[in-house]
């Protein structure tokens, strides 16, 4: 199971939904440096046999071979690289430094705000909600009344989130959905408030009117 960006969610009581199911998954991966305030790179990786992942990938010549053997866990035979960064301790520091309860506040706040602009995006008759709200992440588009024909409208939005990201106000990506052109916006860096998150609609629709 790849929970790469949502995994982080699952420390929130009223996410863990999403983990129904589990106990038939062989394995699980998420990655904290998405949406849990570790630096770039860091995934938490758990299987159910680890014997089955060593089997297939421990190499065990004999200037590897140690007195510790068997008595420690040899992270070098759970991936393909034999040397390997102690990403493990950037977590354990973001863990430390924050606390459990309070990156659970501040992940809760980003659904909060992102499930906010979303309601007032979807209202704004200027603008379509193209996707519901999934965490703190959703697509939208900019759609003017009376503009209909779908190649201009991906042609504008294209426009729009180019104009966007050369502002270097905000810096948002593109999608897809259902063929059609999308803009995401994904609340979720550190230091990002709900003023962050309100200005930035306020830069999206300032920019939007002068296309």
């Amino acid at each position: 199971m790849d929970a790469a960006w949502a995994g982080s969610a699952l420390i929130l009581p009223e996410q863990r939904w999403m983990i129904e199911g589990i106990e038939a998954v062989d394995s699980f991966v998420f990655n904290p440096h998405k949406w849990l305030f570790t630096n770039f790179d860091c995934s938490a990786y758990f299987v159910r046999d680890p014997e089955a992942l060593t089997r297939t990938l421990a190499i065990n010549p004999a200037y590897l071979a140690s007195r510790e053997g068997g008595r420690v866990i040899d992270y070098r035979d759970w991936g393909v690289p034999l040397g390997r960064r102690f990403r493990a301790l950037k977590l354990w520091f973001v863990i430390r430094s924050y606390g459990v309860e309070e990156l659970r506040r501040r992940l809760a706040s980003h659904i909060a705000w992102a499930q906010e602009l979303a309601g007032q995006v979807a209202a704004d008759p200027a603008f379509d909600l193209v996707s519901p709200v999934s965490l703190a992440l959703f697509n939208f588009r900019h759609h003017p009344p009376g503009l209909d024909d779908e190649a201009e409208l991906d042609r504008l939005n294209a426009r729009l989130l180019e104009a966007l990201n050369d502002s270097g106000r905000l810096y948002l990506t593109q999608n897809r959905v259902k063929g059609r052109y999308a803009i995401r916006f994904s609340v979720g860096q550190t230091s990002t408030t709900r003023d962050h998150v309100q200005r930035a609609w306020g830069v999206i629709k300032e920019t939007a009117a002068r296309l």
